[in-house]
């Protein structure tokens, strides 16, 4: 069963009144890297804690490498990065990773768990008075010591700026590489989009799609046909084929076409225009179209 890292059949989860997770069914391939996409309060955050042993299900099942979620973490098969995770108050980065490989069978050695999280600057200072984007980067240190067959990172960015973005994902597309299974959560839908091979939107505790990025994006059904006027007229282009909706800003016209090849060919017929450009829809606009109910679209 090595080559699932993660099924999770029928999974439901409630908090309180509220179910968190509705009957979902997820099997992630081990060596492949899975983005779970979703607003707040889609059931990211929850599906997650369930997978990872943290939160039993009220329904369903779990397994890691085909077995209990246990057994894989105990086993060091497993690393996590969480929100909002605290620190040994005291401690020095080093100490933390120390303590983490101390914990874990197989452990990385620590000079290669600080350079892949940035932190062999700052292996002396104390973990409390590390900034925000720092205390990210030891919380990966941690999620690394191991050396997981699986890392499971519940929003990993928040707080990193764009140049500690870059280096984070560095890693972990190098640590990816070497055939670990990575399965992340983010709002950062173009992290998803650059860095996951599969992206998972959750709506309402439920997948409600479920594909590569592109195949995700294909969903929004949308293109858009750019041009400028040129001085032509701005009536009748909202007759043109398969025209959805018409935006214009100054001499700038924005078309949402469901058919890009047939509205650029009725556009060529007798209309002037310059700068055509035609753009596949954004996982934004798929995310977008898939977790907002029709009502308020």
């Amino acid at each position: 069963m090595d080559d699932i890292a993660v099924r999770l059949a029928g999974l439901t989860r409630h908090h309180g009144p509220v179910r968190a997770v509705d009957g979902l069914d997820l099997t992630v391939e081990a060596g492949s890297t899975v983005a779970l996409l979703g607003p707040n309060g889609a059931g990211k955050t929850t599906t997650i804690s369930v997978l990872l042993g943290l939160s039993p299900p009220d329904s369903g099942s779990v397994s890691l490498f085909g077995g209990p979620p246990a057994d894989a973490v105990r086993a060091g098969r497993v690393g996590a990065m969480l929100q909002g995770a605290g620190f040994v108050g005291g401690a020095t980065v080093r100490e933390l990773v120390d303590l983490a490989r101390a914990l874990c069978p197989r452990p990385l050695d620590a000079a290669r768990i600080l350079d892949l999280a940035g932190l062999t600057g700052l292996a002396g200072r104390r973990a409390d008075r590390l900034s925000g984007g720092e205390a990210q980067r030891a919380r990966f240190a941690f999620a690394l010591a191991g050396q997981p067959d699986l890392l499971v990172l519940d929003e990993p960015t928040t707080g990193l700026d764009v140049d500690a973005r870059r280096a984070f994902w560095t890693a972990i597309r190098r640590y990816a590489e070497d055939g670990h299974t990575v399965l992340f959560s983010t709002h950062q839908l173009h992290e998803a989009d650059e860095y996951a091979d599969r992206v998972v939107l959750l709506s309402a505790g439920r997948s409600v799609a479920d594909g590569t990025p592109a195949q995700v994006r294909a969903l929004a059904g949308a293109h858009t046909v750019a041009f400028d006027l040129a001085g032509g007229p701005v009536e009748g282009l909202d007759r043109l084929p398969a025209v959805r909706s018409v935006r214009v800003s100054g001499d700038r016209v924005v078309l949402t076409t469901e058919d890009a090849d047939a509205t650029v060919l009725a556009l060529a017929t007798g209309r002037g225009f310059r700068r055509l450009e035609v753009a596949a829809p954004g996982l934004e606009a798929a995310f977008h179209a898939l977790t907002t109910p029709s009502k308020e679209r």
